[in-house]
This record gives C-alpha cells, structure tokens and sequence, in this order.
C-alpha cells in the first residue's frame, strides 16, 4: 500500500470515532457557507433485483434499482438540505441508474452523469460485497471530482458506489453506508481535505433543530 492509501486510511478510520461523528452537527451547519465536495453512496436498493446488464444504461430491467426505502432515504436527505439551506452548485452522478435517481431525488435537479463515478467493480456482486480499494484508476478518476473547486457559494454533489470510494478514499472506507456522505473541503491550492462523515441521522437531527 502505497503513502497516498496510508494517509487516508488514517484519516478515514479518525473520521469513524465517536468523537468525530459528535461533530457531524456542525459539519452539517458549515455546508451552508459552501466550498465543499459531498460524495455519497446511493441509497438502498431492491435486494431482488439483479445487475444482468448493468451497463445498458437505458434498459432498467437489467440492473439493480432503488428500493422504496431507498427513495424515501433520499426525499429525506433532499428535504433536510432544503431546509437547512444549503447551497448546491454541480451534481454529478454515476451512469447507473440507482444513482441518477439517487442524485435526483437529493438534490431536486437534474443531474450529470459521469464515468468516473460508475460502478467500479463492474456490478460484480463479490466486488460489491468486498471492496477491497484495489482500483487505482478509478479512485484518481472520482479524487480528481473531489478535488475540483466547486462554484463560489455552493457545493458539489457526487453520487456513486460502494467500491468507487473504497477505491478513492481506501479499503477501509468499505464501510460506508447507504446513503452517506463522505465530506471535503475544497483547497485553494491542492487536493480537498476530508472534512467528515454525514449519514441520515445527521441531516435529520440537524434539521429538526
């Protein structure tokens, strides 16, 4: 494993501790100022559904939707950062359309979606299962979104898959659930720095303040 995957390992399993996750409050609150690269993992999915063709992006019936579940995930998430105000500037998205519908539904527009942030382990369903953050050019391709400077006053919203962050952020942020966020501040000069972590429960609690 190379620095670069070390360092954020580091960062990420600092940004898992219980005193972190007692800042996601204020991270919340601090969006509102704009500046910074929101990359969440789509919501959940209808389990009984298969990615036969995945990549058929127009044919539904051969992939993996949003559940239910996974909609109101989303309406909630979208709702919340109605509320609360927060700017958003560019949204991009994965091609599948569990994603689409996923970046949608959060932001309340319409979406663009991009290669780099298509399922990296090709729907495979062990490299769903076990990310393994093996992928170093798909995670340069979603590293080179978030390191992007979004729109003055806004944020940058990215939408894509369990295994595309692992592959950027490192194995360990195989973790990340359905839904959440995995927030950096942009840099004037250089890569964005990992800001924090954001599940459902944090917009929620912070929007019923």
């Amino acid at each position: 494993m190379n620095l670069f995957y070390r360092l954020a390992a580091i960062v990420l399993l600092s940004g898992s501790t219980p005193a972190a996750a007692a800042d996601s409050s204020d991270l919340v609150a601090s969006l509102k100022q704009g500046g910074y690269v929101l990359v969440f993992r789509h919501t959940a999915t209808d389990d009984s559904q298969k990615d036969v063709y995945p990549f058929r992006f127009d044919d539904m019936s051969a992939q993996r939707q949003l559940s239910e579940k996974g909609r109101d995930m989303a309406r909630q998430i979208g709702t919340a950062i109605k509320e609360l105000a927060i700017p958003i500037g560019d949204v991009y998205t994965s091609r599948l359309n569990r994603a689409v519908e996923a970046g949608k539904l959060i932001s309340g527009r319409e979406v663009r979606p991009v290669d780099a942030l298509t399922d990296s382990s090709n729907a495979s369903a062990s490299g769903m299962a076990n990310p393994t953050g093996a992928n170093a050019k798909a995670g340069q391709a979603v590293r080179q979104l978030v390191d992007a400077v979004p729109k003055p006053g806004t944020n940058t919203f990215l939408v894509t898959h369990k295994t595309n962050i692992a592959d950027a952020f490192g194995k360990d942020a195989g973790d990340v659930q359905e839904g959440e966020a995995f927030v950096y501040k942009a840099g004037s000069s250089g890569p964005a720095t990992f800001a924090g972590r954001i599940k459902l429960a944090d917009w929620n609690a912070k929007a019923d303040k």
